[in-house]
């Protein structure tokens, strides 16, 4: 990884390298919209978690943020493109309703969330606070680039979905995850100042093609969430599991940086999250979860489902990476050719 001038400009990423017959289908069809994307039923016999579906996901999701240069700004909601996109987001979904438990309760799924385990072998963050080195701190932060670089975005769709509590909560959060009307407070803003301590390159869209399948899923999940009114409570599910892990998370992560001299602006990321989402998880759980329940209460499942997917998806990230890292071995995919 080398590191770059900062540019936090609206220059949208290049399509990366595709990974399979689906990505490279897609890539074809963006880069003329005389070539047709790939058929649908393609799709329905991807590798859920697989890098291919995974990528070609991520790309047509990238049309509704900043896009991709060369790639027009209309085929954003392209209807040639509508049933690749729907097939692929069946077969993640299909996946995950799959392989996560089905019919749990809100207090089951976000109550696991409140007790921090004693069990550290799977936790990413325990590692880097206490083992990880520099090279594997910057690994980390140029993967999670593909969300912090947008932190909040994909979150944002929900909010014309709910009213009352829900919608009041949500927004609060969301206000101060976009910086408390400062700019330079953005939270998307402060990633990249701890980027720029870590040496690495701040463009939006820079790592995509370092990240592997389990990086790309745990984005895919937002904007799949939030792009689809019927998984609104899937969505503050997944919100609620963000905020109320996070506060923990972010304090060992703040020690890591420490530790390790990551530099000023890399720990103020992490020790801001430590404060602002101690207060967040208390409105997302009281205000947001049950604002939506006291509308909606047929919506709990979804929330609970949500909240479970999120886990089973940083679950497969974090022993991606805790397996190459123990192995003294890179966690990003090598550059083509």
């Amino acid at each position: 990884m080398t590191a770059t001038t900062t540019d936090r400009g609206p220059a949208a990423a290049s399509l990366p390298a595709p990974r399979g017959p689906l990505s490279a289908g897609l890539f074809a069809a963006l880069a003329s919209p005389r070539q047709a994307p790939p058929d649908a039923a393609a799709a329905a016999a991807a590798d859920p978690y697989g890098e291919d579906l995974h990528l070609a996901l991520y790309a047509l999701y990238e049309l509704h943020y900043r896009g991709f240069a060369g790639v027009a700004e209309d085929r954003e909601w392209d209807p040639a493109l509508m049933p690749l996109r729907r097939a692929l987001e069946e077969r993640f979904l299909g996946a995950l309703r799959a392989d996560v438990p089905a019919g749990r309760t809100v207090d089951e799924a976000i109550g696991e969330l409140l007790v921090e385990s004693t069990d550290h072998a799977g936790s990413v963050a325990h590692h880097l606070e206490h083992h990880g080195e520099l090279w594997q701190i910057r690994e980390y932060a140029a993967l999670r680039s593909l969300y912090h670089l947008k932190e909040a975005d994909p979150h944002a769709w929900v909010i014309p979905r709910l009213s009352g509590r829900a919608k009041a909560g949500m927004v609060a959060i969301e206000y101060d995850e976009f910086g408390a009307g400062r700019a330079e407070d953005i939270h998307a803003r402060l990633f990249a100042e701890l980027m720029e301590d870590l040496g690495l390159d701040t463009r939006p869209g820079h790592y995509l093609e370092a990240a592997p399948a389990p990086a790309l899923a745990v984005v895919n999940v937002m904007t799949l969430f939030g792009l689809h009114r019927a998984l609104r409570g899937a969505l503050v599910g997944h919100f609620a599991c963000v905020e109320v892990t996070s506060s923990p998370g972010s304090r060992r992560l703040a020690a890591a940086m420490r530790r390790t001299g990551a530099g000023p602006a890399a720990e103020r990321f992490y020790a801001e999250h430590v404060e602002a989402d101690a207060v967040h998880e208390q409105v997302v759980r009281r205000e947001v979860i049950g604002g939506l329940l006291a509308d909606e209460p047929h919506l709990e499942p979804d929330v609970a489902f949500g909240a479970d997917a999120t886990v089973h998806l940083e679950d497969r990230l974090a022993s991606h990476l805790l397996e190459a890292w123990r192995e003294g071995r890179s966690a990003l995919r090598p550059r083509e050719g």
